[in-house]
């Protein structure tokens, strides 16, 4: 008889996997459901064979030639039946549900939890350990986990309608998190047709992560379409001004002219600096560390930023010692500083100073540009790196920036085993440090990107 059970526990967890995997398709589940169905198919022949030797054996008088014959397929069976011991069928199906990320949960007609696999217990906060196991030995119901209208409506739905049911759901607790719910019901078939559903399974996929790149992308597409049409506007409306009479305006052609390049250097600079960004993300753009004395390159940099430093009255300091040498791609640390100090002149205010300096702590160099400007407001600080964020947006723009220079110098950052970070008090100004790695050890950018 418990030859017969186990026959019959094996077939039912074999056929429900599978009905599981082509319900639930998706390729790792769909391997896993395979593989335990040609495992149960295979238990279940085993046990099928020792019980009908078993039951042989047991039938009374036999020839001799029939009781060797039984013996020896007795001996065979049993064999089988110990080696398939070795994996017991709860046991696998166990294994197979706790070792899928995506979490599942079970119920019957009532909505009370029948199974669930270690992601779904993790997901809602019961099982062993968690505070719903110690109220009562009584499965929970599934509205004691959550109170969210679509999973419920979705379970709900699923065995009234004994149809499957998709939809979009967002659980959140101490983060938000966003998961695609697949609920089937489960149902009898008798006689070639179902009968009304006793329960429903779900899996909770979650697509939190692509959630945020999905949206990441389409605010980068929507920023990069503004900036554009910006400057793309202006030059068609004075090209249109120029092409009805004004070119002869010698008073105001020029000046037309002058803004038609300034528009023009605009969408060149930005583009370059989607480029940039694109190909740092991308991973293509290799990054070697070599040993770099820093301050004649930080003089090289000011040097260049001089001009546009004395048309505010903007004092430029490198207070980095002469003999400092740091481990980083000499081209990347230039356009970092560069983008950095450029920043800092433009919101230092007339008559401030930018200052460079160097620290060497904990095995890592900290390079860091400081301004005299009016600070950066803790409301922005979290957001100051990404595409596009610009503090204030209008002045910004007057003073020629892309939004992108930020989070070129924080990936590059990254690209070289460090960080780019910004410490700021409103009306004090703003420091803005890269944090390398003293020793010339890569992180890869691609896997930088991971959680961006």
């Amino acid at each position: 008889m418990s030859l017969r059970i186990s026959l019959a526990v094996t077939l039912a967890a074999a056929l429900l996997i599978s009905f599981f995997a082509l319900i639930f398709w998706r390729p790792a589940a769909a391997l896993a459901a395979l593989a335990f169905a040609l495992a149960g198919a295979s238990l279940a022949r085993l046990l099928w064979r020792g019980a009908a030797a078993a039951g042989a054996s047991e039938s009374g008088a036999a020839s001799p030639g029939e009781q060797a014959t039984q013996t020896t397929q007795s001996s065979k069976s049993a064999a089988r039946a110990t080696a398939a011991e070795v994996v017991p069928a709860g046991e696998l199906i166990e294994t197979i549900m706790n070792s899928m990320r995506e979490g599942m949960l079970v119920v019957d007609a009532d909505l009370r939890v029948v199974a669930s696999n270690a992601a779904a217990r993790v997901l809602f906060g019961f099982g062993e350990g968690g505070a719903t196991a110690a109220a009562g030995r009584q499965p929970p119901r599934l509205g004691e986990l959550t109170r969210n209208s679509g999973v419920l409506s979705a379970y709900l739905d699923a065995i009234a309608r004994g149809e499957r049911v998709d939809v979009k759901v967002e659980l959140a607790d101490a983060e938000r998190h966003v998961f695609d719910l697949r609920v089937a019901p489960l149902q009898r078939r008798e006689g070639g047709t179902h009968t009304a559903a006793h329960g429903a399974v779900g899996v909770f996929f979650d697509i939190t992560r692509l959630e945020r790149l999905e949206r990441v992308r389409q605010e980068f597409l929507s920023n990069v379409s503004h900036e554009l049409r910006t400057p793309l506007t202006a030059i068609r409306t004075f090209v249109e001004t120029l092409e009805s009479g004004a070119l002869e305006d010698a008073d105001n052609n020029r000046r037309f002219l002058s803004i038609i390049d300034r528009n023009a250097a605009r969408m060149h600079s930005l583009i370059d600096d989607i480029l940039e960004l694109s190909a740092i993300e991308a991973g293509t753009q290799a990054v070697e560390a070599r040993p770099v004395r820093l301050h004649p390159m930080i003089d090289d940099v000011l040097t260049a930023l001089a001009a546009r430093a004395a048309e505010c009255r903007i004092a430029l300091r490198n207070e980095v010692a002469e003999d400092v040498v740091v481990h980083a791609d000499a081209r990347r640390l230039e356009q970092m500083l560069a983008n950095l100090c450029d920043n800092a002149i433009k919101f230092s205010g007339e008559g401030g100073t930018v200052t460079v300096a160097h620290e060497r702590a904990g095995g890592r160099d900290r390079i860091s540009v400081s301004d005299t400007g009016e600070g950066i407001a803790p409301a922005h600080i979290p957001r100051i790196f990404e595409r596009f964020y610009r503090v204030d947006r209008a002045r910004s723009r007057a003073l020629g920036g892309t939004g992108l220079g930020l989070a070129i110098v924080k990936h590059l950052a990254r690209a070289h085993g460090g960080e780019a970070t910004v410490r700021s008090i409103p009306g004090e100004g703003s420091t803005f440090t890269i944090e390398l790695p003293h020793t010339p050890t890569m992180s890869n950018e691609r896997g930088a990107m991971k959680d961006e």
